[in-house]
C-alpha cells in the first residue's frame, strides 16, 4: 500500500497522474423497493476536487452516506487505496481517512472550537489542551483557516461553524473530505475563503468531494464532475471540457432552458407598507430592529442576508405569525384605497379582512404542511376554517393536487400518500404549488428552491415571474446571490436585524450585496 507522503502532487490544472483514493464498484442501495443507488461505478482521486451533481432523489447524499458509514450498501464493493474495505460505521470511515461535513453541523454550542474538535477522541494527549490547541493551530495555519479556537460555538457565524467542522475531520486525519452543500448559506466573500482552503487541500494531495446544486461554483472550483440520474451513474467529465448547460442536460436527460425571463415591473403600487418594525425572538434578542420598507405589486423583492439576520421573523410578522413590538406598523393597501392594519393580526384575521396572502415558510413540514396527510388533504386544509361547516368538496382539492403533481413533477406514488414520506425537494414542490394556487395578491417565499434540483428550481423561478406579471407582490428570500440578482427587481439586504441597503437588482453586484450582508451601512434603511 502506498503512503500519501510518498506521492508528489502537482496542481490538477496541469497534466498529472491522479492516484485513486476510492473506487466504487457496482454499489446498490435500496429503501424498500426503491433504488437510491443502482450499480454505481466511479472513482475519487487524490489531488482533485470532484463535484457530485444530480437532481433531487438522484442518490448523491445516499452514496456519500455509504462512504461515511451512515448506510451500508446492499451490493457492491468499495476499495480505499486499492484495498477492499467494509465501512460499517462512521468510526470505520474515519479510520480509513474519510470525513464528511454535513449541511447540519454536529457541534456542541456551549463548547469552544478546540473542545469540539477534540471531542470524542481517546488518549491522554487530548487532556493536554495546550498541546491539542497547538496541533489545531498548525492545521489552521497550514490551510489558511481564520478561526478563534477559544470562541464558543453559539457566538460563531455559519462560516465559522463550518470551519470548525472541517478542521475537526482534518484533525482526525482525513485525507478524503466530503462537503455537502458547503456554500448554501455563505456570503460570496465567505465562499471565496472556503474555496481558497479547498484549493490548498487539493494542492496538499487531499481528495475533496463537493455535493452542490450551484453550477457556477462547480465550474469555478472542481476539476472533474460526476453525475447521477435517478440513482444511476451517468458519467464524469473534466470541468474544463464542459459547460453549465451540458451538465444540466446530463443530470436531467434532456435539453433544459436555464434562463430566468425577468420582465420589467409594471402597475406598481404599494401593497404592504412596513414602518419601524421591531420583533424580539424567543431568546429575548431583537431579531428585527426598526425596519421600514415597502412591498409593491408587479415586482419581485428579493431579500438577502446571512442565516439568522431576521429573514424568517420578517415574513412571519407580515403573515401574522410573529408578534411585533410597540411602535411597529404593517399596513395592507387595497387597490380601492382602503387600508388595513395587519400588525400582530393572526392569519385567520388577515384572511377575514379579504386579504389573499400566501406564505411559503422555511419549515416545510413544521409550519407549511401536515406530514401525515397526502397532497389532497393538504390542499383541502388550506381552505378549512375552524367553526365552519364541514368541507365536503373533495373533488376540487384532488384536482388541484393532481395538477400540482404533474406541473411540478412531484415524485409520489399517489396524491394520497402522506407528504412526510416524500423527499424534501418534493415536499417543497407541494407547498409552493399549493400557495400559488390560492391566487394571492401577496406571495412570500422563504428559500423556495432550497433542496430542489436545477430543473425544478427554474420551474419555480418562472412561476414566480408569472405571479409578478399578474400583478402579485412577490417577496423572495434566497441564498443564491446569482439567482437573486437575476430574478429580483429590488434586493433588500438584512444584517443583524437591520436593513443595510435596498438596491436595484439590475445594477447591483454580488460583491456589493455580500458587503451589505456582513456590515450594516448607516443611513441606508430605505422606506421605498
Amino acid at each position: 500500500m502506498f503512503r500519501l507522503s510518498d506521492i508528489s502532487f502537482l496542481h490538477p490544472d496541469k497534466e498529472t497522474f491522479m492516484t485513486k483514493a476510492i473506487e466504487l464498484k457496482n454499489i446498490s442501495k435500496k429503501f424498500g423497493e426503491v433504488y437510491a443507488n443502482k450499480n454505481i461505478n466511479f472513482e475519487i482521486n487524490y489531488g482533485e476536487v470532484l463535484s457530485l451533481l444530480g437532481e433531487n432523489g438522484s442518490g448523491k447524499t445516499t452514496l456519500m452516506n455509504i462512504l461515511s458509514g451512515i448506510y451500508f450498501p446492499d451490493e457492491g464493493e468499495i476499495t480505499v487505496e486499492g484495498k477492499e474495505v467494509k465501512i460499517l460505521s462512521p468510526k470505520d470511515s474515519f479510520a480509513l481517512g474519510i470525513g464528511m461535513v454535513h449541511q447540519h453541523f454536529k457541534l456542541v454550542d456551549v463548547f469552544t472550537a478546540t473542545e469540539n474538535i477534540v471531542l470524542g477522541l481517546e488518549g491522554k494527549f487530548l487532556l493536554d489542551r495546550k498541546a491539542a490547541g497547538a496541533k489545531i493551530k498548525e492545521l489552521a495555519d497550514k490551510y489558511g483557516f481564520e478561526i478563534d479556537l477559544d470562541k464558543k460555538i453559539y457566538d460563531m457565524s455559519v462560516s465559522e461553524k463550518q470551519t470548525v467542522e472541517i478542521i475537526k475531520i482534518l484533525y482526525r486525519g482525513a485525507k478524503i473530505l466530503i462537503l455537502d452543500e458547503p456554500t448554501a448559506v455563505l456570503t460570496p466573500q465567505e465562499t471565496e475563503k472556503l474555496f481558497s482552503v479547498v484549493r490548498k487541500m487539493r494542492t496538499d494531495g487531499k481528495a475533496v468531494v463537493i455535493i452542490t446544486h450551484k453550477l457556477n461554483e462547480v465550474m469555478e472550483i472542481s476539476d472533474r464532475v460526476a453525475i447521477l440520474r435517478k440513482g444511476e451513474y451517468v458519467g464524469s467529465v473534466k470541468t474544463s471540457d464542459t459547460s453549465e448547460q451540458q451538465l444540466t442536460e446530463m443530470m436531467v436527460g434532456e435539453k433544459v432552458e436555464l434562463n430566468i425571463n425577468r420582465s420589467e415591473p409594471h402597475d406598481q403600487r404599494v401593497k404592504i407598507e412596513i414602518r419601524n418594525l421591531t420583533c424580539v425572538n424567543k431568546y429575548g434578542v431583537k431579531a428585527l430592529d426598526n425596519v421600514s420598507f415597502d412591498i409593491k405589486s408587479g415586482e419581485i423583492l428579493g431579500i438577502a442576508g446571512v442565516a439568522g439576520s431576521g429573514q424568517r421573523e420578517l415574513l412571519e410578522a407580515v403573515a401574522g405569525l410573529q408578534k411585533c413590538e410597540a411602535g411597529s406598523s404593517i399596513e395592507y393597501k387595497h387597490n380601492d384605497g382602503n387600508v388595513h392594519h395587519l400588525t400582530s393580526k393572526s392569519p385567520r384575521e388577515i384572511k377575514e379582512l379579504g386579504i389573499s396572502l400566501a406564505f411559503v415558510p422555511e419549515d416545510r413540514l413544521g409550519m407549511g404542511l401536515v406530514g401525515n396527510m397526502g397532497m389532497t388533504g393538504n390542499m383541502l386544509i388550506r381552505s378549512y376554517r375552524k367553526g365552519s361547516l364541514p368541507f365536503l368538496d373533495t373533488v376540487t382539492p384532488k384536482n388541484l393536487a393532481t395538477d400540482i403533481k404533474e406541473r411540478l413533477s412531484v415524485l409520489t406514488p399517489s396524491v394520497s400518500t402522506p407528504v412526510r414520506k416524500l423527499s424534501g425537494g418534493n415536499v417543497q414542490k407541494v407547498l409552493v404549488g399549493r400557495e400559488i394556487a390560492n391566487a394571492p395578491t401577496v406571495l412570500m417565499t422563504a428559500y423556495a428552491v432550497r433542496g430542489l434540483d436545477i430543473n425544478t428550481s427554474y420551474v419555480i423561478y418562472n412561476i414566480l415571474n408569472e405571479q409578478k406579471e399578474k400583478g402579485v407582490a412577490v417577496v423572495y428570500v434566497g441564498e443564491d446571490l446569482d439567482v437573486l440578482l437575476e430574478l429580483s427587481d429590488r434586493i433588500l439586504v438584512l444584517c443583524g436585524g437591520k436593513i443595510s441597503g435596498i438596491v436595484d437588482a439590475r445594477t447591483a453586484t454580488k460583491q456589493q450585496i455580500g458587503a451589505l450582508m456582513t456590515k450594516h451601512s448607516e443611513g441606508q434603511n430605505e422606506k421605498n
